[in-house]
């Protein structure tokens, strides 16, 4: 009999869907919170009995769903990498709900919130099956299972903007899902496999032998530019300012800190556990990768610099910072690629903690989101602009704090390279100085008194009453970009026990 805990991320995944079920009988946004909060809680804890365990363990397992084996069955692959980030998207998901739970009262219909974490719940068990599965059709499932309640998270402030939002990323996605489908299809008629481990070993088969080697490049091409449309890498991202733009506040912090990464530990797994870095870099996919990157980059942060809509600079923003994660992917190297993963959890907590505080900050300002009428904002909101400013700096590099361990890791990385040494470093550099750029004169504008003779844009505001679920958010977030920024050696560690596991 297995150990009980090896059944946890199963569990966790079913956990998800029959609350899911479960609170869409419910018609009572308040307790459809409640019960979310404490589905989460269990998930997490969960995921930390997991990591615990395997870490222990010093080895990864392979779970089988049901009872029909090799070369048939339905498989999970945990491991100390899957389990810990499981664990920080569950962390993350309770606090982007908590952080916008009051703009999901101003801004959800109450009849329409219970069905607001119904997709919370899909969302959530979407990500832990994109993470463990280890079998490429149900990442297909799931991946339509991820678009299907990341669409209705976007549209549920249910406006014109909104809805207008949703079809241009629904059609994206559709576009994206029909290359991974199309991919994968190809890869199963070459093949004949679906379980990750029997696939890796065709591919391998077919490499030695030089059989199949234009359309295998072709058809992993379609698999990864399908999941970078979905990842919205540059210039796959046209669909994300005007989704973050018009979200409400939890939904804009839930897409940008954890949708987008669940496609990309899907390229992970499958560039380690499918294809084999050896492989990916031999076909050269990481030169074109790196390219993404770099102009991902450089262009997202011109973007957030000409930008005025404070939640629309946050996603140019993530366009960016998506950009580095790619950038270590496209170097090749295990070092880039734990730079790489540092970045998903770092993006994973800075950024829902800036679109919870730009939230908060809108909000003590009547809900205007220019950054005109942002000016003092900090003073009427002080705890909200702390958290912006904390995530700010981190986007920027400041040391100490998460985003200066990603910079410091990726440059490191760098140096092993070639001509990839002085493309990585220049866009390092050049990024860094346009962070700052766009970050801190907003820190500086939501932390301004009105200058002597300059009408208030808002006046009569007064200091906005601070809610218990904000602060848990705020203080959780930046306690994460904080530790992410100390710790860096030890999670470097474990990233790394994840990445060989794997």
């Amino acid at each position: 009999m297995l150990p009980f805990y090896q059944n946890l991320p199963f569990f966790s995944i079913v956990a998800c869907m029959l609350t899911g079920i479960f609170t869409s009988l419910i018609h009572n946004g308040r307790t459809a919170f409640r019960v979310n909060l404490v589905l989460l809680s269990a998930v997490a804890a969960a995921q930390l009995t997991t990591l615990v365990c395997v870490v222990r363990s010093g080895a990864a397992y392979d779970y089988m769903v049901g009872i029909i084996g090799h070369p048939w069955g339905n498989e999970l692959r945990v491991g100390p990498l899957e389990a810990a980030l499981c664990l920080a998207f569950a962390v993350v998901m309770m606090m982007c709900v908590l952080g916008g739970w009051e703009d999901l009262n101003h801004d959800i219909h109450p009849e329409k919130l219970p069905l607001y974490f119904v997709m919370c719940d899909l969302m959530m068990a979407s990500l832990m099956a994109l993470t463990y599965t280890n079998d490429l059709f149900t990442a297909y499932v799931f991946i339509e299972i991820n678009t299907i309640a990341a669409c209705a998270l976007v549209m549920a402030k249910d406006n014109g903007a909104t809805i207008a939002a949703t079809m241009r990323y629904l059609m994206m996605s559709l576009l994206a899902s029909g290359l991974f489908l199309f991919g994968l299809s190809l890869l199963y008629w070459i093949t004949g496999q679906l379980l990750i481990p029997d696939v890796r070993d065709a591919i391998q088969q077919l490499y030695a032998t030089g059989q199949y080697a234009i359309p295998l490049t072709l058809i992993l091409g379609m698999m990864m530019t399908g999941l970078s449309v979905k990842s919205a890498l540059y210039p796959f991202h046209t669909w994300l300012p005007d989704a973050h733009g018009s979200a409400t506040t939890s939904s804009s912090a839930i897409l940008s800190g954890l949708v987008l990464k669940a496609y990309i530990v899907l390229i992970i797994k499958i560039i380690y556990q499918v294809v084999t870095p050896e492989i990916f870099n031999a076909l050269h996919l990481n030169n074109v990768f790196l390219v993404m990157g770099v102009l991902a980059m450089i262009t997202g942060s011109l973007n957030a610099i000409w930008e005025t809509h404070v939640k629309r600079m946050i996603a140019y923003s993530s366009v960016a910072q998506i950009g580095y994660i790619f950038l270590g992917i496209g170097l090749g190297t295990r070092a880039a690629m734990i730079a790489a993963v540092y970045q998903i959890l770092v993006h994973a907590f800075t950024k829902p903690l800036l679109f919870c505080c730009a939230g908060e900050l809108a909000s003590a300002n009547w809900h205007h989101k220019h950054l005109y009428y942002l000016r003092g904002a900090g003073h009427h909101a002080p705890l909200a602009g702390l958290g912006f400013t904390l995530g700010g700096l981190s986007m920027v590099g400041v040391p100490l704090l998460g985003g200066f361990a990603v910079k410091f890791y990726l440059a490191d990385a760098a140096l092993l390279g070639s001509w990839q040494l002085v493309v990585a470093l220049g866009a390092l550099a050049a990024s860094s100085l346009l962070n700052a750029l766009y970050y801190v004169p907003v820190i500086v504008n939501i932390w301004s008194k009105n200058l002597h003779g300059d009408p208030d844009p808002l006046p009569g505001l007064r200091r906005k009453p601070v809610h218990a679920p904000f602060v848990v958010s705020t203080l959780c977030l930046s306690l994460g970009a904080v530790a992410l920024g100390i710790f860096l050696q030890p999670v470097a560690d474990l990233l790394a026990l994840g990445l060989s596991l794997m």
